[in-house]
């Protein structure tokens, strides 16, 4: 007769010896809820450190539980994910009977230690640095992190027009966070600067137009920017005008410029028409090309920069 083949033994079994020592579901009653270290479950459940890597070991070895390297320890956390439906149910019913036990309930007291233990270091950290943070951080992670995380803000779905786009800074912040970017310009030299800068993003398209007859489909945008680009235009309002055409209604624009000074040097040197915009100016040009939910609101000036101070205005089209 052949020889009969051992079949192998159902995977609920294997979770069963999992979950059979009352340390481990104790482990696994802490990682269900926080990522914990070594050190931290040792102190929790009062256990050499030996005895509690047998323990991670086995739980990792039967998928309950995962590992993340964070510098030089191991965070643990239960790892949901990866457990099949019979095993969840399994974690749900031992769940149920092990966490009232009277040592499960310690554990989490102890763990509160630990959490609280952690906010003390961090709030210990803030109150002697209060004074160095911006320098501290500034060296970390440069002075302008925050800008070039906001446009996060974004609609994934969204495409945007960076009209007047130069060398496509502005294009190069949005592209990470959006679907499609637009950019538009009527110079072949910034065109040619941007197509350098840009060709690393597979969702701009460069477009040679002027902003007085854009090259874009009615309703197009779901936003649109016009940055420094409005006091070289001998004719904002029709431009504001092509812009509202070519953006969808509810769509949002954003705009920044000069606020009003008197270098009047700008004219000759650099090709300005206007010497900054007003509020009552800019918010009535942009009311008159179909805008509304104007606002307007100065930057805070760089303490590096020498030119005029900035505003920021959004409005959305009508």
């Amino acid at each position: 007769m052949p020889a009969i083949r051992a079949s192998a033994s159902p995977a609920i079994l294997d979770h069963l010896s999992a979950l059979a020592d009352t340390t481990r579901s104790r482990i696994l009653l802490l990682l269900d809820r926080h990522e914990l270290t070594v050190t931290e479950l040792c102190g929790i459940l009062q256990l050499p450190q030996s005895t509690v890597s047998r323990h991670l070991k086995a739980l990792a070895d039967s998928a309950w539980i995962a590992a993340r390297a964070e510098g030089t320890s191991n965070l643990y956390a239960m790892s949901r994910d990866g457990l099949d439906p019979a095993a969840r149910r399994l974690w749900s019913l031992v769940r149920e009977q092990v966490g009232p036990t009277p040592a499960a309930l310690q554990d989490q007291r102890r763990v509160q230690s630990v959490m609280a233990e952690r906010r003390s270091k961090s709030q210990e950290f803030f109150s002697s640095s209060a004074g160095q943070w911006d320098r501290l951080r500034d060296e970390m992670f440069g002075e302008r992190f925050h800008l070039g995380a906001l446009p996060a803000f974004a609609d994934p779905a969204w495409t945007v027009g960076d009209l007047g786009c130069g060398t496509g800074q502005a294009s190069a912040a949005l592209a990470p966070f959006v679907a499609h970017v637009i950019a538009v310009d009527g110079s072949a030299a910034m065109l040619q600067a941007a197509k350098k800068r840009l060709s690393v993003f597979a969702n701009i398209e460069l477009r040679r137009g002027e902003l007085e007859a854009l090259p874009i489909d009615d309703a197009r945008l779901d936003a649109a920017t016009l940055m420094l680009v409005l006091h070289h235009l001998p004719d904002p309002e029709s431009v504001l005008a092509e812009v509202a055409r070519v953006v969808k209604p509810g769509g949002r624009l954003l705009v920044v410029d000069m606020l009003p000074h008197d270098r009047e040097s700008y004219r000759q040197q650099m090709g300005h028409v206007w010497l900054g915009f007003s509020e009552d100016h800019l918010r009535r040009i942009l009311r008159e090309s179909g805008f509304d939910d104007v606002r307007i609101v100065p930057l805070s000036p760089d303490a590096r920069s020498k030119g005029p101070g900035l505003f920021v205005a959004t409005a959305k089209r009508r």
